[in-house]
């Protein structure tokens, strides 16, 4: 496993696409699939530490719902809610726009989900009475609101050229999330999911993406200690996402690993799920977490995925 202690500055590769349209859908498909498993998966554990875990569910491996929300076995949290409405921002104005972000967020608040974040609803309530797409710019809003719902926009900016994707990013980002170490884990985060769309290996990936993070925020450093019980501050999530992702060899025990060490559970859930997705493909799924997982959601989340992509490829 290559540890951030050990890091190595590489030139970046040019991105190579994979041969076959078919799997690249699929490999979208998988990260939509990915990240509401991921996020219906860990509510059911979110806030509970490692041992309440243990105590209360053994290893937790089965989507069941319940958790403080009280959901239902299948029903996801705001992760999943937050991108889709992106998701359909982006294919409604053909791009990401900051503006129509905003509105789908603010319109995605008005349904009132089950969960939403303290500095998503402030900068969503600024933004009423401003009609400025764009936080104000805090180093306190270094949460990860604005990373768990970045994949619309990989998939959206896929085969575009960085900085056209790193635009897309900020912008929309920023509606919430306007700090530079959010900045940093969505970026990383969107071209991570680029690359094994691509077919990168994960060493290589990790190699270059996560060690430019770590190069220019050494907060994010995660090869020392095993991040257990982490908040929402986006460098606790990244830490956790990032041991659990590079540590383990199949979908299923990466996402079984990474909301077994509690804390903001839906959300490291989320954000692995889409990495592993996209890495591991469609086929390796279970296929008791594709059933189990609500219905109506599982179509948004394929649906999306084949619109976007194909935006992607335009």
């Amino acid at each position: 496993m290559f540890w951030t202690r050990a890091l190595i500055r590489r030139a970046a590769r040019v991105r190579r696409r994979v041969t076959s349209e078919r799997v690249l859908g699929e490999r979208a498909i998988a990260a939509y699939l990915g990240l509401a498993i991921g996020d219906a998966l860990g509510a059911t554990v979110e806030f509970l530490t490692p041992n309440e875990i243990r105590h209360q569910h053994g290893l937790h491996r089965d989507i069941t719902g319940g958790g403080w929300l009280r959901l239902k076995a299948g029903q996801v949290t705001d992760d999943t809610g937050m991108s889709l409405a992106l998701g359909a921002a982006i294919l409604a104005h053909g791009g990401v726009e900051a503006k129509a972000s905003a509105e789908a967020f603010d319109a995605w608040m008005r349904s009132k989900p089950v969960d939403i974040g303290n500095t998503v609803r402030r900068n969503l309530i600024a933004f009423r009475k401003t009609g400025n797409p764009e936080a104000v710019p805090s180093e306190h809003d270094a949460g990860n609101g604005a990373a768990m719902r970045v994949l619309p926009v990989a998939l959206a900016c896929y085969g575009q050229t960085p900085e056209t994707t790193l635009a897309a990013s900020h912008a929309q980002a920023h509606t919430t999330h306007h700090n530079a170490l959010s900045d940093g884990a969505c970026d990383t985060l969107i071209f991570m999911v680029q690359d094994f769309l691509a077919g990168r290996d994960a060493l290589e990936v990790e190699r270059q993406r996560s060690a430019e993070l770590v190069s220019q925020h050494p907060v994010f450093a995660y090869g020392r200690k095993r991040c257990e019980n982490p908040s929402g501050f986006i460098v606790e999530t990244m830490q956790a996402v990032f041991q659990s992702f590079f540590a383990t060899a199949s979908f299923e025990e990466c996402l079984i690993d990474v909301v077994n060490r509690g804390g903001d559970a839906d959300t490291t859930g989320a954000i692995a799920g889409m990495l592993a997705g996209a890495r591991y493909g469609l086929g390796a799924i279970p296929e008791r977490w594709l059933n189990a997982l609500d219905k109506a959601t599982s179509r948004q989340c394929e649906d999306q995925a084949r619109e976007l992509i194909a935006l992607g490829g335009n």
